[in-house]
């Protein structure tokens, strides 16, 4: 066993995000070799080839340079950015997948994929799941609920240095997750798939809260006051639009917000630890761990 599980090879994609990162990490903490789908080669990818990964340069509309970057692999983590083109760029990463005989794609969906939202992106990750569905290929499919790296986002993060916590989600709750706990499961699905194939799994933080119990929590972890504000959506929208956030990425914000308020996002599991044998980190943990860059210390 220990022979097959050295030579496993797994492809992953949106290599220099946030869950991507983590998963090539975790991947070779694990042994297998891993290749990392880039769009370009920069700083942040030669940190993924300075850890050990294979970098390679592809781009999803492009399927010729995907299915290159998949020959020869064991296992694929599909993720694409919040942005224009997911649809075409499912397509053209199951086509490669059939080509290559790739014998796994484990696809980084979200916990408000939903064909009735005013989110496209929520939309089409939706559609994308189903288009994975029906390629035959053996599909994992991961809805994690709300990234904790929404804390340290260019619209979120000024306003938390000021004590606010500000999102239109009303009452909403949800179970906030990290990228690195993400990156242990989906590592740990890429090593030993089988028992996952078609299956949806929802990745969550341990604890449902809604944004007053965030809040408390941040204030406690940051030692200072953290209140929560619920703008009005049309408010926010003007602020994401005046922060510099690209028009679809305002649709989509807004539009899973406004999904939040219904419960798209409650719920809460142990799906983390139950693939990885350890939990995933609390709201105050992962505060605690990036207290500085939250509270502003030294920018």
């Amino acid at each position: 066993m220990s022979t097959s599980l050295v030579s496993k090879t797994v492809l992953v994609s949106g290599a220099t995000g946030d869950t991507g990162r983590a998963t090539v990490r975790e991947s070779l903490a694990l042994g297998l070799d891993v290749r990392a789908l880039v769009r370009t080669i920069d700083a942040r990818s030669q940190a993924l080839a300075d850890l050990g990964a294979e970098v390679v340069v592809g781009d999803f509309m492009d399927p010729n340079s995907l299915r290159s970057a998949m020959e020869g692999t064991d296992a694929a983590y599909l993720c694409y950015p919040v942005s224009p083109g997911l649809l075409p760029a499912t397509v053209n990463f199951a086509q490669a997948a059939k080509e290559t005989g790739v014998g796994t794609v484990v696809n980084c969906s979200q916990r408000s994929a939903n064909r009735e939202s005013t989110s496209p992106s929520c939309r089409d990750t939706f559609i994308a799941e189903q288009v994975l569905d029906w390629s035959g290929l053996d599909v994992i499919h991961l809805r994690p609920t709300l990234f904790l790296e929404w804390l340290q986002y260019f619209w979120m993060l000024p306003r938390l240095r000021q004590g606010v916590l500000s999102m239109p989600v009303g009452d909403g709750t949800s179970s906030p997750v990290a990228a690195a706990d993400q990156g242990r499961a989906i590592a740990a699905l890429l090593r030993h798939p089988d028992e996952h194939i078609g299956t949806t799994i929802p990745l969550s933080g341990p604890a449902e809260m809604n944004h007053t119990q965030m809040a408390a929590e941040l204030s406690e972890a940051l030692g200072r006051r953290i209140v929560f504000e619920n703008p009005p959506m049309d408010e926010y929208a003007a602020h994401l639009e005046k922060v510099g956030v690209p028009p679809y990425g305002v649709a989509h914000i807004t539009g899973a917000m406004l999904d939040y308020q219904n419960g798209a996002m409650s719920g809460a599991d142990n799906n983390i630890e139950k693939i990885t044998g350890r939990r995933s980190m609390t709201v105050g943990e992962y505060a605690r761990t990036h207290a500085d860059l939250l509270n502003g210390v030294n920018g």
